[in-house]
Parts: structure tokens; sequence; C-alpha cells
């Protein structure tokens, strides 16, 4: 949870809870658990943010050559006066780049309600550079916060693949009525709650044995955008039908 800037590749798989549960028996010998959290487990509440027209959605919709997103994010319990972080996480073809800042929450919030979308000169942050592109971004595609997404998620690091990064994200939920990132995590589920996403990172290449564990538990690779997938089911529940997309993850 430390890095501010890195970039990497990231392959997404929908696997069953139980499959979720023997692949990380199966990769223990070459991975340790995060060192946040409890055996790597904590949980992810995000704040997303798009235009009045849906831009930032439709660009990653439409899986664009370079598409990019902005969500302020927390982790585990918080109040306002807790660590936040702003997160400009930008996609072309497959490498994924992503820069953040720390923030007080207090502060997002104080910047958030800037009504003509100023920057204040006196806010707690860690990365300058970071915010001016964030405030950049923000401003440019006029972005507002849109939709609430969280889920539990627990992290592995490789023992002798040091850029090899393996998560799974389980609990998936999502709202659009209290976008308070402090009141935790509750809303809809956007992914059945038998499935768990998984998610492969890596600077250079998948290591061999971990190729190999996948071959066997026959893991297939599917675009899974918790972004999008939140807003499909949020339209949907707004006007009872999908206005958007239909949403393209729950499999209940």
């Amino acid at each position: 949870m430390a890095l501010e800037i890195f970039s990497r590749y990231e392959l997404k798989y929908l696997i069953p809870f139980d499959m979720y549960v023997k692949l990380v028996e199966e990769m223990k010998p070459y991975m340790r658990y995060d060192k946040f959290g409890d055996e790597g487990k904590y949980n992810i509440i995000s704040l997303y943010f798009d235009s009045p027209n849906y831009k930032i959605y439709y660009e990653t919709r439409n899986k664009l050559y370079f598409r990019q997103k902005l969500r302020l994010r927390v982790y585990d319990k918080v109040t306002t006066q807790d660590d936040a972080f702003f997160e400009v996480k930008q996609k072309y073809k497959n490498v994924v780049n992503k820069r953040r800042t720390k923030i007080t929450l207090q502060d997002a919030y104080r910047y958030l309600n800037q009504s003509d979308f100023s920057l204040p000169q006196d806010l707690s942050i860690s990365n300058p550079q970071t915010m001016k592109e964030v405030h950049s971004f923000r401003s440019l595609y006029q972005l507002q916060p849109e939709v609430v997404v969280s889920y539990d998620r627990q992290a592995f690091h490789g023992i002798y693949d040091e850029d090899l990064r393996v998560t799974f994200d389980y609990n998936l939920l999502c709202r659009s009525q209290d976008l308070r990132i402090e009141n935790g995590p509750f809303g809809t589920n956007f992914v059945n709650p038998e499935l768990v996403i998984m998610e492969v990172k890596v600077t250079h290449s998948v290591p061999l044995w971990l190729t190999r564990l996948l071959s066997d538990y026959r893991c297939k690779k599917q675009s899974v955008s918790k972004f999008c997938t939140s807003i499909d089911l949020m339209a949907e529940e707004r006007n009872g039908s999908a206005s958007l997309a239909k949403p393209a993850v729950y499999t209940g």
C-alpha cells in the first residue's frame, strides 16, 4: 500500500471461491503474505469518479487503447482524520500505470467540495506532483463522485519473483446513494458472492510455476471491470433496467 508510482501488467481471472482456497495452498511455497493485514487480508473501499456524460465509463467499456480512471481509496476502517489515497490509474494496451498521493480524508473532501474546481494550496499530501495530475484530470473531465466500490482482499508477493503480486478479491459490493467512504463496506453485490476476482500483477512475465498452476486449474483470463460493472448495476437499480450496458460480471 506504500508505493506511489508503478507500471505493470495485470491479468484478471474470475474463479469459484473453493478454487481460490486451493490456489492459495498451492502458491504458498512460492509466495508470502502481503505485509498489510492478517495473512495479507484487508478491506478496500474506493470512490470512483466520472464525467456528466460518462466519458470515463465509455472509455473503459469500449476498451480504448488508452484509458484512465480517478479514485479515492481507503483501507479498512477509517475516520475523516485518517489517510486516504487519490489514485490516477491509466492503461495503455495491456500495461497499467498508477500514480497515487496520500491525503487525509478530511482534506480530500475539502478539495472535492470546492465549487469552482480549485486546488487548495494547504492540503496535507505526500506527492504534490501527483495531486496536480489528479486536479488536472478532474478539471479537464469535470469529474464528480459517482460510485463506491468495496471488497475484501487477500494479497501475496513472490518470494523468488520480487515483481510478482497476486491478489484475490471477494465480497464485492457497490453503492451510489452514500458516497462517504468512511461509512464502511456495504451495498449491492456486483459479483456473485461465490466467485473471486484473481489478479496476477507482474512487471515482465508470469513465472513458469504460476503459468502451470493456472493451466492445471483451467483458469481463463477474463476482463472484469469493477468500475463499469458497478455503474451498470447502479443504473439498473435506479431505472429498473440498465441504461448504459447490461451488467457483465455477476453470473448469479
